[in-house]
């Protein structure tokens, strides 16, 4: 398949997104992988320089290139390489040309551009291919839900921010993943949250990609769903969560077995900032004549000594209480 672009684009930074676009669309429909670098998809790109208001120049065409970094290379290379020949009294010449990456230059190839040099004609045998109405609607219902459509949902209808609906939908890959992580009936801001963050630290750490996680949809989903009950803290759940990597056991089966679950009895926490208070008389003593910022250190005080198991809103309330 072959797609022909008009000429529209003016900057290498241009070419290049819409490529990245392209591909994506390309992916998400199930067309092609988009791997450039073994040739699924390449770039045949087109650059012409031409002052303000003139007509287009001539243009060359750079074949085969292979990357989307190299696509903005030739673009740049060759909008500078036309400038220099016509400002040096030179005349751009249609041509094939063919980038070099490790120099980062085109050099010519052939110069047979146009049609009658390759002495096309009609082949007699071929009917003309004509798509009915009908046939077209059926095409367009059987598409997926495209990228830009799934980026607004997920801003939209479950308040994911613009940037981590950026990252989720930028691969089919990864929406897929998050989809079936959704399916879980997890907080979708949330769930973005620690997918952005989490997850894809802990993939970058492994070398691994989203379809090679050793944590599924579903154990992500459960991970999420404890927190969300308040069975884990969010510290807590660091420590399950790579436990889970190491283990490949499921975050309830490992909050279980080593007994991770936070704690929110009132009579427990209570008895613990008491100990607390009463070993740092001074310190409560200062922050009762305004030393607000020791409130902090009494939180602290307060979780490690239940060794981080204690609900940190409990903890915050009981002891804005314990203090007033």
């Amino acid at each position: 398949m072959e797609i022909v672009s008009k000429p529209e684009m003016r900057s290498p930074a241009e070419a290049g997104e819409y490529v990245r676009k392209l591909r994506q669309l390309l992916r998400y429909v199930g067309s092609c992988d988009g791997n450039m670098e073994q040739g699924s998809m390449r770039a045949d790109v087109n650059v012409s320089v031409r002052k303000p208001g003139d007509e287009f120049g001539t243009r060359t065409e750079t074949k085969n290139v292979n990357s989307v970094r190299f696509i903005q290379q030739v673009v740049e290379h060759e909008a500078r390489r036309q400038v220099d020949v016509i400002e040096s009294g030179g005349k751009i010449v249609q041509e094939t040309r063919l980038f070099d990456p490790d120099k980062g230059v085109t050099r010519s190839m052939r110069s047979k551009e146009d049609a009658h040099d390759y002495r096309y004609f009609p082949d007699p045998d071929l009917l003309p291919l004509e798509l009915t109405e009908d046939f077209v609607a059926e095409c367009r219902a059987s598409l997926p839900e495209l990228p830009d459509a799934k980026h607004a949902r997920f801003t939209d209808a479950l308040g994911i921010s613009p940037y981590n609906a950026d990252v989720l939908t930028a691969d089919i890959d990864t929406a897929a993943w998050f989809e079936q992580l959704l399916a879980e009936g997890v907080d979708g801001k949330a769930a973005a949250n620690w997918t952005t963050g989490e997850l894809f630290g802990a993939l970058n750490r492994l070398g691994r990609g989203i379809t090679d996680s050793p944590v599924s949809p579903a154990q992500a989903g459960e991970l999420l769903k404890l927190v969300g009950d308040g069975t884990l803290s969010g510290s807590m759940a660091k420590t399950v969560f790579e436990k889970m990597l190491e283990t490949g056991d499921g975050a309830g089966v490992i909050v279980d077995r080593e007994g991770l679950k936070q704690t929110s009895d009132t009579g427990a926490i209570e008895a613990v900032i008491a100990d607390i208070l009463a070993a740092n008389a001074d310190k409560v003593e200062q922050y009762k004549g305004g030393k607000e910022a020791l409130f902090g250190f009494f939180v602290g005080q307060t979780m490690k000594a239940m060794a981080g198991k204690a609900n940190p809103q409990v903890v915050n309330e009981l002891l804005k209480k314990a203090l007033a």
